[in-house]
């Protein structure tokens, strides 16, 4: 049996766990899709391309984000909602805050200098290009817990794809999008790098663009508050 945290806001508890069958040889998406059909017509859940490619199946699984059409369920697993999304129904959760992070940290060519990219610059934003913005990162980022205005991982991974694309002529219209809520407030915890099912490491991703920021003229904001066990105002 697994359990599966259902949620319905025109309820009365809001929300309920519920403990349903698994099917030996079904991956979670494909056991949401027999439930449904055969068991709970009313359990709701998102999932499209059932081949780890659209992102869209990704569910907290004992406290872990995880592509469902990517995991095979275990007795005693819990199901629950993305954590930091609004729930819209059972494991159903609105993206929209998270995907407008895209927006906020400015990720698109502002000008571009119609040069083909060489072999080498593909290769460069080959791996932080193949993110399927699943939402995995954003979910398992303890920041979001304490400063929910944080831009989060996938956001920054993406900056780091597009200041670094040789098509941009203006990459610090970007990094100055970022500076804020952005690439400081990071704990570097590494959360991000270990759920990510694309192998992407936003983690050294963050790091990359922390180096290019001050390169760049920028400097961490919380070293102006830092002593480090000296009184600078009295002189050396």
């Amino acid at each position: 049996m697994i359990k599966i945290k259902r949620f319905d806001r025109k309820k009365e508890p809001n929300s309920v766990t519920m403990e349903y069958p698994i099917t030996e040889g079904l991956n979670l998406l494909a056991l949401f899709y027999k439930l449904k059909s055969t068991l709970d017509p009313s359990l709701s859940f998102t999932g499209v391309c059932r081949s780890g490619v659209c992102g869209s199946c990704s569910v907290m699984v004992n406290g872990k984000p995880t592509l469902a059409c990517s995991y095979t369920p275990k007795s005693g697993d819990l199901i629950e909602p993305l954590d930091y999304h609004p729930v819209k129904r059972d494991l159903i959760v609105d993206k929209t805050k998270a995907l407008h992070t895209l927006n906020q940290a400015q990720t698109w060519i502002h000008k571009t200098n119609n040069i083909p990219r060489d072999t080498q610059n593909l290769h460069r934003i080959e791996r932080q290009s193949n993110c399927i913005l699943c939402s995995s990162c954003f979910a398992s980022c303890p920041v979001m817990a304490v400063n929910s205005d944080f831009l989060g991982p996938f956001a920054l991974t993406r900056a780091l794809r597009y200041t670094t694309d040789s098509l941009e002529l203006q990459p610090l219209d970007t990094l100055t999008a970022i500076q804020q809520n952005g690439v400081w407030d990071c704990t570097l915890c590494g959360e991000c790098t270990a759920v990510c099912p694309q192998g992407i490491d936003p983690k050294m991703d963050i790091m990359n663009m922390r180096s290019k920021s001050v390169q760049n003229g920028f400097d961490d904001p919380t070293l102006a508050n830092m002593s480090f066990g000296f009184d600078f105002t009295q002189g050396f």
